[in-house]
């Protein structure tokens, strides 16, 4: 049957009506394909739009790891700056958008694969869309050279340590000592394997290798640099997806933050905010995860030229800050997806003149955005970031003032 994809869902699927959700299409299509469970699952595109363009990577058809590679750089930065418009929209909210911040291609210097031992070797790469299928990856348009290198390190391990029952993941994180690899779901360690696993360490020049939570070797530090300071995140932990999007957002949370003197960081993870600011000001830094923050403390400790740092290991949203412990110049929040609602309260009552927002989810930030402007805040600007490319995540980063 013939439709029409009338506009693009929140995980980057065209919409026709119904809804029917048609799969790597763009608003404007006429489409024809077979209807199953409100779903297109390969749509034939009889009326391309202009802004569909053919697909840089070879992989795309068969990968799941990109959703809008067949969409114009142009479309894509409109939709997501459009996303978040609609989701402030939707709550009576409108700011100064200041564009979008995209990271370039090959840029991600962390990434989870998945990997499963076969007769021949091994299969490293991403599952299909929707479908157990593993596919390849060599020539990644997303992953950086080094993580791309690693591909080869990731099969190595997986013949090593795999099972053909189950699959591996490894996530790959550049560090500035080489590539940090924490694997879940290999075979039990044992004497033989940690002895093959120390010697694809040293084959393959690893910083560090971590199996099933267990640290195998570590032949440097695999630091990452938060402004000046040098942080050894714990195996496996969150970070920037890349650099140019790190960079995107720290420079939002400075012109927020301001002349601050005193800054209190929330959800602050291992310093990504933090360790820059206080190259200018006193930060508290607060996090649940108490192995990010003693990164955090002794990244601060190694470096020098550095403000007062201090660490609080607190669940934010079973204990949010309270309106009278929120003494500070600048509040810096940086929530997960879920956002910080209860967190957010607390931060409306306080009255601290100036809030740093960084969010992941545009939907969770218009509602936390909302607590805050009904309770005297204003909006003042936002910029979304794309470091997520062809994907359809958004984040952005804005600044609230008293």
């Amino acid at each position: 049957m013939s439709i029409f994809v009338e506009r693009l869902g929140h995980q980057g699927d065209g919409i026709a009506a119904g809804p029917v959700f048609v799969p790597r299409t763009l608003p404007g299509e006429e489409v024809d394909g077979s209807v199953h469970d409100g779903r297109i699952a390969e749509p034939k595109v009889l009326t391309p739009s202009p802004d569909r363009v053919k697909a840089p990577c070879r992989h795309y058809k068969s990968c799941g790891g990109c959703a809008l590679q067949h969409a114009s750089d142009e479309f894509v930065a409109n939709w997501k700056v459009s996303v978040v418009e609609a989701a402030l929209a939707a709550r009576g909210l409108a700011t100064d958008v200041r564009g979008i911040a995209t990271s370039p291609p090959q840029s991600r210097r962390r990434a989870t694969l998945t990997a499963r031992r076969t007769k021949k070797g091994a299969l490293v790469g991403f599952h299909a869309p929707r479908s157990d299928v593993l596919t390849e990856i060599p020539d990644c348009h997303l992953l950086s050279p080094a993580l791309l290198a690693g591909i080869e390190t990731a099969r190595a391990l997986t013949i090593a340590g795999g099972s053909r029952k189950g699959e591996l993941r490894l996530t790959l994180t550049e560090s500035v000592a080489g590539l940090d690899i924490a694997v879940t779901g290999g075979k039990p360690l044992d004497l033989t394997l940690e002895t093959a696993l120390a010697q694809i360490v040293g084959e393959h020049g690893l910083a560090r290798l971590t199996w099933n939570g267990e640290v195998i070797a570590m032949t440097g530090a695999p630091a990452q640099k938060f402004g000046t300071a040098p942080v050894t995140v714990p195996p496996g932990a969150f970070l920037q997806a890349t650099r140019e999007g790190e960079a995107a957002l720290l420079a939002a949370v400075r012109e927020a933050v301001g002349d601050a003197k005193r800054v209190i960081d929330l959800f602050a993870g291992a310093g990504t905010f933090t360790l820059p600011l206080a190259a200018a000001a006193e930060v508290h830094a607060v996090e649940g995860d108490a192995a990010m923050l003693a990164a955090l403390d002794a990244g601060w400790r190694h470096s020098s030229g550095l403000h007062s740092v201090t660490t609080e290991t607190r669940d934010l949203f079973r204990r949010p800050l309270l309106s009278d412990e929120l003494s500070a110049d600048a509040v810096v929040i940086d929530p997960p997806r879920a956002g910080a609602e209860a967190q957010v309260r607390e931060i409306a009552k306080s009255g601290v003149p100036r809030i740093a927002a960084v969010s992941c989810n545009p939907v969770t930030f218009a509602r936390d955005a909302e607590i805050l402007t009904t309770a005297g805040y204003d909006l003042s600007w936002l910029v979304v970031v794309d470091q997520f490319r062809w994907s359809a995540h958004v984040e952005l980063a804005a600044t609230f003032t008293r």
